[in-house]
């Protein structure tokens, strides 16, 4: 069956893939970003791994007749750091996969 790879070529192929993928998930982790909402008065900072790190609140913010828009600011913070983090480890994912054919793994070429 000429053109298709043997069975160890693979396994090594999804092990080689497999180092890189934990290395990568490793450096992500060490890597932030930060989002903020309401003019910087909530400031989240996460983690590739998608990890809350911090939450800075502006003392401005805190009204106790209104705490909606406390909680509404700090979840459009989380959401917008949450989804800087899932996009960098997106676009890191796809600099890893780029140019690979792994089979089995449809998208990732």
């Amino acid at each position: 069956m000429k053109g298709m790879p043997n069975m160890a070529q693979l396994m090594k192929q999804a092990q080689k893939f497999q180092a890189k993928m934990a290395k990568l998930q490793e450096e992500l982790s060490a890597r932030t970003v930060e989002a903020s909402a309401g003019g910087g008065m909530v400031t989240v900072v996460a983690n590739g791994g998608q990890e809350i790190l911090s939450i800075n609140i502006d003392r401005e913010v805190v009204d106790p007749d209104d705490i909606e828009m406390l909680q509404d600011l700090v979840m459009a913070a989380v959401n917008d750091a949450l989804n800087k983090a899932r996009n960098m480890m997106n676009e890191e994912m796809g600099q890893l996969t780029k140019g690979m054919n792994l089979p089995g793994m449809p998208g990732i070429m």
